[in-house]
């Protein structure tokens, strides 16, 4: 066996497909001995100006002691990842360890690839892999007028320390993924995912495959839809037994089309995709829809079949909307783009909807039209084996056309990168979403997603953190929509109710008090009121500073169209500073006597008067707008600064884990070790086996102790009797020794432990575990069962902010306990919302903690001792779903999805 076959394997997560900035694609993975043949070719492409920046003299070739040493490396000192593209290497990058903790890192860039991204994305993933095997800086040596690699590394976000020496400049940096390397990784991945989406709706020409001559078709369809819906590009008939289809010439395939093809929709049998993605590649396609069913939705051999497509079309620089799905489509009037199986082309408006059943997305189109909402983009995912609604939020977050967000999800893969990227989309634009499967947490055939061990609420809270409003059904998203698309935000929950109904009135007054809202003002103004009458009462209520929204109701006498006050209500929507919503007539959504003009093409302009069926709808849509509002206007500070070691933590959990490399729960020395390096004081114990032991230790904190059993059935009991408190002397503790023994099962396993009383306190705990889809969540509640019992927790995902924190401590049912209930005192709430912000960070940083809580924290009117403490350490056997170097979702079937 040589010493390459006895190398260890390297990580599987090292392996990723990535995308570049222009939007395609391309495949790292660790170098490999039998990679010699195309490395050789590889370097015969480059050009001599990059090979001598690479390596400081002339080197045409290289030689057979070359070739060994860069593609046979052991993963740990010496590791090497490659760029692959259409089966070519196109990129190489390297550090070697020169000293423990330092390496020298160095790439090399095929020319015509230069300028995409790559040496970005290498340096990432060479980071990654160094920080996992023990690295911590990395040196680079380059020429002084070797500009790209110069402005590379500086760019990264690190701090590039360095001079120059002989000729030759050394730059130094620590890779630690600091704020801003993070930023910088974040900012170029935005980038990339918007320009991947981006050139689905810019395409300029598209080829059906699998048009077809056959009414009722699939591909019959898409060919008409396109054609009907006055796309401004060319069309290309794809189908080898057809000469002409619609019209349109039939070419036999996509290779023989003369022009540029920018998108390729696909409608062959399954078994046939994988031809024309071959096809595809070669012709340049820059996109592909598959509308094909027959994969992940029919059972394990679909799966298969999908995890190729993807594979396949990633491996040729190519991003995927599908299979399985409805299309796309763009109704900016200079492209209007129906590449869908919908005949219905929405009207042009403001809201962006991404969702991923395609029978549901017909539906979805319908609703649409007959409310007179109009869409900006709309994509159906299908079983959203590539790009998913985390890529379509990237592109919306730029796109001008889009001012409404709506996402209809049905599975969600990668929720921690839904979260930051939603948390950042919804502070420019409202971002509307309805989850379906909250109470059963399932999904549709043909996703791929890991099973969660958070509950629900969780998710709740993770979408409410990041500012997602989230609504139950789709007749409420578009409720929510239409106001948030015509109307300005209001700026409170104050409301007046101005109308010509007196039962409607009063419907309206209990819906929102229902819904959090104040009524501040009610007017009533008989059923024989005129236009004039409600021109009157509504600009009253406007000026009121005392109101930020007004309800309209407008309920007609008998023989009354009401079209003089639609039109009082249309004027005051288009002037007001304020949002008007409306139920008039009993219409819904934006009626045309509501309506007012768009320069912009949009079908109802910005001023319209949304109108609901019932008021209590109204006032449900206008309630989720002001909840929107209000998080848009509460100040979002950045993660929190702490005074924290990082590197001490780590490293209690490497020294565990060198003796128990199973892992195992950590003990109290250990715990207090790794609190302490994060700032949290844990409440001093000793363990105590006999009398003497306990009586020692009454001895050794000076009395006014507490004796209690740990064991884990005693954990969150408080009915339980296994604490003595009160123990001033060693007659009390002779005692409760005594006492406890007799009332305890099994009293020598009851794990008796003795502790300095605490002050009297609200006892609270925090809690943070790695959750196999979500990461790492964070937890909080009043301690106890009862508030476990009825799911009385908040919820947060790190990286938690001080308004994160904050908010989980008000936002439990048993939060007045915390501050001066039935009047107690008031806690030190600044203290618990440093321990959740500690906490988070600590089960942030340290992947291999599988869990941290503090079960019980005496939270008093001065301070928040934490007096009992657990953890369990496992070893790493999986990356997080959102990791410090940008990879594409997994193919489907693998552990994780996006």
């Amino acid at each position: 066996m040589t010493d390459a076959q006895q190398v260890p394997a390297p990580p599987r997560h090292w392996e990723a497909d990535v995308l570049l900035l222009d939007g395609g694609t391309a495949h790292i993975r660790p170098i490999r001995p039998e990679d010699a043949p195309r490395i050789v070719e590889f370097y015969a492409r480059v050009s001599d100006a990059s090979k001598y920046y690479r390596f400081f003299a002339p080197m045409p070739k290289l030689s057979q002691r070359d070739l060994k040493r860069f593609t046979e490396v052991d993963h740990t000192g010496r590791v090497a990842f490659i760029l692959e593209l259409a089966d070519r290497i196109i990129a190489v990058g390297r550090f070697d360890v020169i000293e423990p903790g330092e390496a020298e890192v160095a790439f090399l860039v095929e020319d015509r690839h230069q300028g995409r991204g790559i040496a970005q994305i290498l340096l990432e993933h060479l980071a990654q892999a160094g920080r996992e095997v023990g690295v911590r800086r990395f040196v680079a040596e380059v020429l002084p007028d070797n500009k790209r690699m110069i402005a590379t590394l500086e760019a990264a976000g690190y701090q590039v320390a360095g001079g120059v020496q002989h000729g030759v400049m050394s730059l130094e940096f620590s890779i630690d993924p600091t704020t801003m390397a993070i930023g910088v990784m974040s900012a170029r991945e935005h980038r990339a995912e918007a320009a991947s989406i981006a050139q689905f709706f810019a395409a300029r020409s598209v080829a059906v495959i699998g048009a077809s001559r056959r009414q009722d078709t699939i591909g019959q369809a898409l060919v008409r839809n396109l054609v009907t819906g006055d796309f401004t590009g060319r069309v290309y008939a794809v189908n080898p037994a057809a000469e002409a289809v619609s019209g349109l010439p039939a070419y036999s395939s996509v290779s023989d089309i003369p022009d540029q093809v920018d998108l390729a929709i696909i409608a062959v049998p399954a078994t046939a995709v994988h031809d024309v993605v071959l096809d595809c590649a070669a012709k340049g396609v820059k996109g592909l829809v598959v509308i094909s069913s027959g994969f992940a939705e029919t059972g394990e051999e679909g799966r298969r079949r999908q995890r190729k497509l993807v594979g396949l079309a990633r491996s040729y620089g190519l991003r995927l909307i599908g299979p399985n799905c409805l299309g796309v489509i763009n109704t900016d009037p200079e492209v209007r783009l129906n590449a869908s199986l919908s005949p219905l082309m929405p009207a042009r408006g403001r809201a962006g909807f991404f969702c991923q059943s395609g029978a549901l997305g017909s539906a979805i189109l319908e609703k649409v039209n007959n409310r007179g909402l109009g869409l900006s983009t709309f994509v159906s995912a299908g079983n959203r084996a590539d790009v998913s609604g985390n890529d379509l939020l990237q592109y919306w977050e730029e796109d001008d056309s889009t001012e409404v967000v709506l996402l209809y999800l049905e599975s969600i893969g990668n929720p921690r990168k839904f979260s930051r990227v939603a948390r950042r989309v919804s502070r420019r634009k409202p971002v509307i979403a309805v989850r379906s499967g909250r109470s059963t947490q399932g999904v549709p055939m043909g996703h791929a997603v890991r099973t969660f061990a958070a509950p629900s609420g969780a998710i709740d809270a993770m979408f409410r953190q990041a500012g997602v409003i989230q609504v139950d059904t789709l007749d409420e998203m578009f409720d929510v929509a239409q106001l948030l698309a015509h109307q300005p935000l209001p700026a409170g929950r104050r409301v007046a109710i101005v109308g010509n109904s007196d039962a409607l009135g009063l419907l309206a007054a209990d819906a929102a008090a229902s819904a959090g809202l104040v009524v501040s003002k009610s007017v009533e103004l008989g059923a024989d009121a005129g236009a004039e009458d409600f021109e009157d009462a509504l600009d009253r209520a406007i000026d009121d500073p005392a109101v930020d929204a007004v309800v309209a109701v407008y309920i007609p006498p008998l023989n009354t169209t009401g079209v003089e006050v639609a039109n009082v209500l249309a004027a005051v929507g288009e002037q007001s500073d304020k949002p008007l919503v409306s139920t008039f007539l009993g219409a819904e959504g934006v009626p045309e006597l509501l309506r007012v003009p768009d320069v912009a093409g949009a079908t109802a302009g910005r001023g319209s008067v949304p109108s609901y069926p019932a008021v209590e709808a109204a006032v449900r849509a206008l309630a989720q707008v002001v909840e929107y509002a209000l998080w848009l206007r509460t100040p979002q500070t950045d993660v929190a600064e702490l005074d924290v070691d990082p590197d001490r933590g780590r490293a209690v959990i490497e020294g565990v884990l060198r003796t128990s490399p199973r892992g195992r729960e950590l003990q109290y020395d250990e715990l207090r070790e790794l609190l302490d390096a994060y700032g949290i004081d844990l409440w001093p114990q000793r363990p105590v086996f006999t009398i003497e032991e306990a009586l020692a230790a009454g001895e050794e904190f000076g009395w006014d102790v507490v004796l209690k059993a740990t064991a884990e059935r005693f954990r969150h009991r408080p009915d339980l009797a296994h604490v003595w408190r009160n123990i001033g002397d060693a007659g009390d503790m002779q005692h409760a020794w005594t006492a406890l023994r007799a009332i305890i099962d099994r009293p020598d396993e009851a794990g008796f432990v003795v502790q300095p009383t605490a002050k009297p306190g609200v006892p609270v705990s925090i809690a943070a575990e790695e959750d196999p889809l979500f990461g790492p969540v964070v937890s909080f509640g009043i301690a106890g069962p009862l508030s476990e019992l009825l799911g009385d927790r908040a919820y947060r995902i790190p990286p938690l902010s001080v308004h994160d924190a904050r908010a989980m401590t008000r936002e439990i049912k048993g939060s007045p306990m915390l501050f001066g209930y039935r009047g107690s005192e008031v806690v030190d709430v600044d203290r618990i919302e440093d321990l959740a912000l500690r906490i988070a960070r600590l089960k942030n940083d340290l992947t291999q903690l599988q869990a941290v809580a503090l079960p019980l924290v005496m939270a008093g009117r001065e301070g928040a001792p934490v007096l009992t403490a657990t953890a369990r350490v496992e070893p790493l056997t999986d990356q997080r779903s959102d990791w410090f170097a940008r990879r594409l979702n997994p193919h489907p079937g693998d552990t994780l999805s996006d």
